[in-house]
This record gives structure tokens, C-alpha cells and sequence, in this order.
């Protein structure tokens, strides 16, 4: 299927790969800025150009980042800059415009070419987009030319979707997590909450496309499948391909953490093939593979670590646990947990307090989890 022609809704051209900089390489806990500024030319070089950052990603340094690497290198015409508003760092309607103002200081950008909401959903997120009126605020900003577009990214239900949608008509884009793993998870819902937006011809970025790496290290037998049809071609590959297919897709965010992922998607995506029928069953085969062995459906983005009082790095904690249920006889997954936690918390640390669980965007039981990695790790 052809993509949906997005030229009448947004001033510029969307790319078809968008950088997300919520995975940047770290050493020594810091981004290396170095190495974000050469993977930016190399991307910007493609003829790519849309960049989405966030106030919480990286601890609040990937603002600064995209300040560094982008808008301080690169006409401020030539790229595309979106970043979001965090309901849970609003207590009082003096946040709204504080956060707002850290974030244009941080980024130097002058103005934001897409806006978002962070995070609606079920409870407390929405509550306190509706209690300080930030859809009318949103607007407010794109009149005062500080916003050039309005969206928000979701992490709901297809039902808070559709009241949402209804409820305010002004938003442009909607961000949801959408990959091949998750269209059928009953949890995320994502392929019902992708046909809500196709239907209203509501243009989507998509986040997670690889599910946080997780499709682009398969299981040898569900690498085969893919490997049998396409050879050489990088399963990461097979996951952008799958969602650049879908036709109200706008942009699709890759979170690059290396030289080489940001090599294989520009190769993607510079000359884009939509997948066939034959590749498009060989998707639905490995997906069914893959759910015969139960996985904790996490992302890796970490919203839980920064809160976390006993620094437990839980999704690592978890990526240990998902690698032991495929692998029960390997030793290397208890080997990674040891040195885990020669620099974090042990899954046993957990005090239930629950904060892991208010922030985490997949739903997740994450207490009740860390009581099942302690029992098997600790």
C-alpha cells in the first residue's frame, strides 16, 4: 500500500526515519556527544531530518544534546525538532511554562516543529493534561509561533484513544509504539490503536518499531525465517519494513545507539521497499514464533530507573529473566546479572514502592516481576 500523503497537513516534508535520542551512547554514565555529532551528519547527510527528543530522556541531558549536535551545527530551517511535556513533573500551572521555558534554554531551538504531550493514557497523565488545560494551551503556543505543530505520543487504551480524538479534533499527529511483536499484544494493543488513526486519516509516528532491540535479536529459529526469504538483510531491517508499510504512517523514530544501527536504517530507508505478500507472511510466522515462550514486555526505556530508590536497573534486570526463559541452560545470563549488580541494585532490593509501576508505559506488574527475577537470580 502506498503511503497517505501528509504534504497538506505539515509545512515541510516528513522523512520516512526519524532519530530518536532516547538511546544515545553513554560512557562513563554521560552522553558522548562526540559520537552523537558524527552519527547526526551521517543521518542528516542521508537526507534525513527529524529529531525527537523528550525532558526526562537521559536524565534530562538529550534536550541538551540536540542543542549540541543539532541546533548549534545545522541552519535551524534545515532540520526538525519535537520534544515533549511531562504530566508527571506538573504539581502547579507555574510548571507548565517553567518546563517549557528549560526546554527551548536547553535546546537553544527558538521553537519546536512538533510538540507532544507525553504519555496520555489511563489515570493521572491525562487528568493533569485536562486539569490545566494543555490541548488549549498547545494551541496557544502554535499561535505564538513557539509550536509549529501539535500532537501528543499514547500509551492507552483504543478506547482513551478514540475519547481523546473525539475530545480534541486540533491535534495533528498522534506517537504510538507500534511493531509486528506488539499489534496483537493485548497489553499495548497497538495494531487496534494504528487502525483508529488510519481510519481518521490522523497521521503516526511510530516509536518502539524495534521494540526496544528486541526484534533485531531473535531466536536463531525465528532468524531463519527471515534469513530463508531475504538473505543478509538485518532483522531491524525486517521490523522498519514492516511498520514503513503501513500506509498512515508519517515517521518512524529508531532510538540509534551506535554508528552501525544508524548505518543499517539509513540503508533501510534510502531506498525503501514496502514489504511483500510473501514477506509480510514470513512477519506473521515469526510473530507467532515468538510468543510460544512468554517474554516480559519490556522496552528498555527506563522511565523506571531514574525514580527507582534502590537504583535497580530493571530492565536489565528483566532482559536477563526474557534471555532465561529462551535459554534456561545458559550460563552467561546469570554471568551478566552478577556483574549487574556489582553497579545496581539487586532484583531482591525492591521495596514496593510502586513508582516503577506509576511511570512504566507497557502496564507492566514490575513489582510482582522483581519478586520472580529475585527467586531465580538471587
Amino acid at each position: 500500500m502506498d503511503r497517505m500523503v501528509f504534504d497538506n497537513k505539515f509545512d515541510r516534508k516528513m522523512p520516512h526515519l526519524g532519530f530518536g535520542m532516547m538511546r544515545l551512547p553513554e560512557k562513563d554514565g554521560k552522553i558522548e556527544i562526540d559520537r552523537v555529532c558524527e552519527m547526526v551528519d551521517r543521518y542528516m547527510e542521508a537526507g534525513f531530518n527529524y529529531f525527537d527528543t523528550a525532558y526526562i530522556y537521559h536524565g534530562g541531558h538529550s534536550e541538551e544534546a540536540a542543542g549540541e549536535a543539532v541546533v548549534k551545527r545545522y541552519p535551524r530551517e534545515s532540520f526538525m525538532l519535537a520534544t515533549k511535556l511531562p504530566a508527571w513533573e506538573i504539581h502547579k500551572e507555574e510548571d507548565v511554562e517553567r518546563i517549557f521555558q528549560d526546554q527551548l534554554d536547553r535546546t537553544g531551538a527558538g521553537y519546536f516543529d512538533f510538540y507532544l504531550l507525553h504519555s496520555i493514557e489511563e489515570g493521572n497523565n491525562y487528568e493533569v493534561y485536562e486539569k490545566y488545560n494543555l490541548f488549549r494551551w498547545g494551541l496557544q503556543k502554535k499561535a505564538e509561533g513557539k509550536i509549529k505543530h501539535f500532537g501528543f505520543s499514547f500509551h492507552g487504551s483504543p478506547e482513551l484513544l478514540v475519547k481523546v480524538l473525539d475530545d480534541h479534533p486540533e491535534v495533528e499527529f498522534v506517537q504510538i509504539q507500534y511493531n509486528y511483536a506488539d499489534r496483537t499484544n493485548p497489553v499495548v494493543r497497538s495494531g487496534k490503536l494504528y487502525d483508529i488513526l488510519e481510519k481518521r486519516n490522523i497521521p503516526v509516528i511510530i516509536m518502539e518499531p524495534i521494540r526496544g532491540g528486541m526484534l533485531a535479536n531473535l531466536p536463531e529459529e525465528e532468524g531463519e525465517v527471515f534469513e530463508s526469504i531475504r538473505p543478509g538483510a538485518s532483522q531491524a531491517s525486517w521490523a522498519l519494513r514492516f511498520v514503513g508499510s503501513r500506509p498512515a504512517v508519517m515517521t518512524i523514530l529508531s532510538g540509534m545507539s551506535t554508528e552501525d544501527q544508524m548505518a543499517d536504517n539509513i540503508n533501510t530507508f534510502r531506498n525503501f521497499e514496502p514489504l511483500s505478500d510473501e514477506e509480510e507472511a514470513a512477519v506473521d510466522k515469526v510473530t507467532e514464533m515468538l510468543f510460544r515462550t512468554p517474554q516480559i514486555g519490556c522496552t528498555g526505556c527506563r522511565y523506571c530507573c531514574d525514580g527507582c530508590p534502590m537504583q535497580i536497573s530493571i530492565p536489565d534486570v528483566f532482559r536477563t529473566i526474557n534471555t532465561l526463559r529462551r535459554y534456561p541452560d545458559d550460563w552467561r545470563s546469570k554471568n551478566f546479572y552478577s556483574g549487574l549488580v556489582q553497579r545496581s541494585g539487586r532484583a531482591s532490593a525492591c521495596i514496593a514502592c510502586g513508582q516503577c509501576e506509576g511511570v512504566c508505559p507497557q502496564h507492566l506488574p514490575v513489582i510482582e516481576l522483581l519478586k520472580e527475577a529475585a527467586e531465580i537470580l538471587d
